[in-house]
């Protein structure tokens, strides 16, 4: 078989020998327990303080964290089978290939949302307790699930609506192409993710401007927070990356011919694996508070702090 693409969900390729389709999986593997391994961690410190899961940054960085390890989880599996059972049910495609468009549009509003509860620390600090309290916190993540049910559903319906019902018993190479192939759907992703690109990015930029103000004068806090800014930014800038998928692929294939499944894999591991690799370092071990709480679970040390 030679067969060879990539979606939103992840990268698949059936191009490679056996040895490097088996090096390849031992890696993206790897990797995935290893981000598993120090998520899980960052989710028992949260859950074992409550200065972590009463306070909405902490609230929001977790959720992000949860968000990405189901996404990494699931562009793995998707990973592996595209190596091993090679086509799978739709409807079990449906799924896996669902809940991974959830978690990948989750990411930018979540970010996003970061910044914003960063601005309102530094620039408005006597108001940061009333606006930024638990409940509006786990809200504005009910509305971030919403926004990105209401963006990817729609796939959903159109495909139930225009594919007769046999479709969903056969068997295909698992995509997004393949389990949503109407041209209707490409139209309105692309549509989708111009609002997105739009609406995150004017967040992030006004945010970093006011804290940058804010950080002349003020406090170390203030230019902490404007540092953070940046490396939300980076992070967003990669998660993004999914959101120019064609033209880049479109690039790779004419830079790189001959070896354009290790392009591939390449561009998995930058924009589907590394973005969700830097939360952790970005938002919980460059946090004085978390990194204390949390070396002792990281290391497998009982001892208080």
């Amino acid at each position: 078989m030679d067969v060879s693409s990539v979606n939103t969900t992840g990268i698949v390729g059936y191009a490679d020998s056996f040895s490097k389709a088996v090096t390849k999986n031992v890696i993206v593997v790897f990797i995935g327990i290893s981000i598993t391994y120090i998520n899980a961690s960052l989710i028992h410190t949260f859950s074992k303080h409550q200065i972590f899961y009463t306070n909405p940054r902490y609230i929001l960085f977790i959720h992000l964290v949860i968000n990405d390890m189901i996404q990494v989880s699931l562009t793995i599996i998707l990973f592996v089978i595209s190596h091993t059972i090679y086509r799978i049910n739709v409807s079990v495609c449906c799924v896996f290939i669902l809940l991974a468009l959830f978690t990948t549009e989750n990411t930018p509003l979540n970010l996003a949302c970061m910044a914003v509860e960063c601005y309102i620390a530094i620039c408005m600090p006597l108001r940061h307790v009333q606006i930024c309290t638990v409940r509006r916190t786990l809200m504005l993540i009910g509305l971030i699930w919403a926004t990105s049910m209401l963006s990817v559903l729609p796939d959903l319906f159109i495909t139930l609506a225009t594919q007769p019902l046999d479709f969903f018993y056969t068997r295909v190479f698992c995509l997004r192409e393949t389990a949503f192939s109407n041209p209707h759907i490409i139209k309105k992703r692309d549509i989708t993710y111009i609002v997105y690109l739009v609406i995150v990015w004017f967040v992030i930029f006004y945010t970093y401007f006011r804290i940058l103000f804010t950080a002349k004068t003020a406090s170390k806090d203030a230019k902490k927070a404007r540092n953070t800014i940046i490396l939300n930014g980076f992070q967003l800038l990669l998660c993004m990356a999914i959101y120019a998928a064609p033209q880049l692929l479109d690039a790779l294939q004419k830079w790189f011919p001959k070896n354009f499944t290790d392009s591939l894999f390449a561009y998995y591991i930058i924009v589907q694996v590394l973005p969700r690799s830097i939360s952790p370092f970005i938002y919980g071990i460059r946090d004085n508070t978390f990194r204390r709480y949390l070396k002792r679970y990281l290391l497998c040390k009982d001892s208080k702090p």
